[in-house]
């Protein structure tokens, strides 16, 4: 798909296969803005007859497909209803496009001129929107579909968003971070949507050595079991070591700035497949464990984004990569193991080995020297009891970096809430015979999770995502946290 920006266009003569009109209401009435008052007025008001007959609400997300109304150059003219103007926002905004994209794509159009320049006060918000909501509906992952149906659904080529008046320099940079965010969550959403006897430790390794070759700015290191085992990373290995396929650990680092400036680090957890270990899952919707690796999905399309945007920033991502499966050599409930950090960890559910696989990650980072480090998960699901599956999870040691990541989910409709971690919670993870316990009872589950991590993120600022309830939604992959990290990145960039 291309998208694009066009300054200064008539609407009455613009020839795309569909132009797209925005309608309002107001005290219980429709109204047209200014663009869709020219193009009603080159058609002798048959756009308002409509309106006045009440056949169309201007209701949010609803829609109306008109065709070859006289004096518009377009053979079809949709009209899409954003509600009431003064409370339209970025969420309303990125239905919106969904809605007009879910009807665009079921025509013979190719190329749209969607005229939805103003419904936000933020342009480069609105562009961003626009382009998101559209690459939502349109992503479907077929690779391994016989027959694929996508393609049949859909001969939509070009998105133009395009205005009566003109763009600015801001507009124009929001459109090319807009298409290199989507690329990261459609990048993302590939790797978490496929099966996991292909997404292996292995093959993610694979696709993040594709992109430290495409991109000239982006170096590459992988850590094998053996050199886990020389740097002490017992806690990691104790989950890598229950499956026949090898743990791996991948950094990534993303020269955009001076390299005497401190890097940013992300950390992902990439369990590509988690049966629970010993301690074993029940086998209902345990298919979807295959998603337990979105943590490190997030952080590699978050990776090509910034590089797609040359973001003047400098970034060590770290994708923590394992499979946990019980087998005779996997952990047992009680084993004791010893992280990097020299912390002896008390093993009592090895279902909780997102946490294990992370924390010697963390201790690693260290060496980089980090500004600030932030690490994804799909980590509890108290976290979906917590929160749901519309709001991420935040737990963090520095209150300015909350601030910073709420501002960034705002920003971009990636939004996340703010947990508490305190010493009463760290009491839950006491354990009887090592330094640690790897659960801290029922309790708190996304709160102890992270006062776990905690103890391993000590010399530096840290934030943690908990994404279990937002990574995925009816088993096909949402690509967040991309947007969310990448606004905060853009935002960190530009302080």
């Amino acid at each position: 798909m291309k998208y694009s920006l066009a300054s200064k266009v008539n609407p009455i003569t613009d020839k795309k296969d569909c132009i797209v009109i925005p309608v309002f209401t107001k005290d219980k009435k429709t109204i047209l803005n200014e663009t869709g008052k020219l193009v009603d007025k080159a058609c002798s008001q048959a756009i308002q007859l409509i309106l006045d007959n009440g056949d169309f609400s201007g209701e949010a997300e609803k829609t109306l497909m008109l065709y070859n109304l006289k004096g518009i150059a377009a053979p079809r003219v949709l009209l899409v209803g954003c509600g009431e103007k003064d409370k339209v926002d970025i969420k309303t905004t990125n239905k919106i496009s969904q809605a007009v994209c879910q009807v665009v794509r079921s025509t013979k159009v190719k190329k749209a001129g969607v005229y939805l320049s103003d419904l936000l006060p933020s342009n480069t918000q609105n562009i961003t929107q626009i382009i998101m909501g559209f690459a939502e509906t349109l992503y479907q992952l077929e690779d391994y579909k016989s027959i694929k149906e996508n393609g049949k659904k859909t001969v939509l080529s070009k998105v133009c968003l395009s205005s009566t008046s003109s763009f600015d320099g801001a507009s124009k940079q929001a459109l090319k971070n807009s298409i290199a965010i989507v690329q990261g969550m459609e990048l993302s959403s590939n790797l978490a949507n496929y099966p996991a006897n292909i997404c292996t430790p292995k093959f993610i390794a694979q696709e993040a050595t594709k992109i430290s070759k495409h991109y000239d700015d982006i170096t590459l290191k992988v850590l094998e079991e053996k050199d886990m085992e020389k740097l002490g990373m017992g806690a990691f290995l104790s989950v890598s070591k229950g499956s026949d396929e090898p743990g791996k650990m991948v950094i990534l680092q993303y020269y955009g700035a001076n390299k005497s400036q401190p890097p940013v680090a992300l950390v992902g957890k990439g369990v590509t497949f988690d049966t629970g270990g010993i301690s074993l899952k029940p086998g209902m919707n345990m298919d979807e464990m295959k998603f337990d690796m979105s943590g490190a999905a997030s952080m590699l399309g978050t990776l090509k984004a910034c590089a797609e945007m040359k973001l003047n920033i400098n970034l060590v991502v770290i994708l923590a990569l394992a499979e946990n499966m019980p087998s005779g050599r996997a952990s047992k409930p009680g084993d004791i193991v010893t992280s990097m950090q020299g912390t002896t960890i008390e093993v009592l559910n090895t279902d909780a080995e997102g946490r294990l696989v992370l924390c010697d990650a963390l201790t690693y980072v260290g060496k980089y020297k980090p500004e600030l480090v932030i690490d994804a998960a799909t980590l509890t699901g108290a976290c979906i009891v917590a929160l749901g599956h519309h709001i991420s999870a935040v737990l963090t040691n520095d209150d300015t970096l909350a601030e910073n990541l709420l501002e960034a989910g705002k920003d971009i409709n990636d939004p996340v809430w703010r947990l508490p971690m305190n010493d009463d919670y760290k009491k839950q993870l006491k354990s009887a015979f090592a330094d640690l316990g790897n659960i801290g009872g029922k309790a708190a589950g996304t709160i102890t999770a992270a006062c776990f991590l905690g103890e391993f993120t000590k010399n530096y600022k840290w934030a943690h995502l908990d994404i279990a309830g937002t990574a995925w939604s009816d088993k096909d992959s949402t690509g967040r946290p991309v947007p969310l990290l990448c606004q905060f990145l853009i935002n960190h960039a530009n302080k």
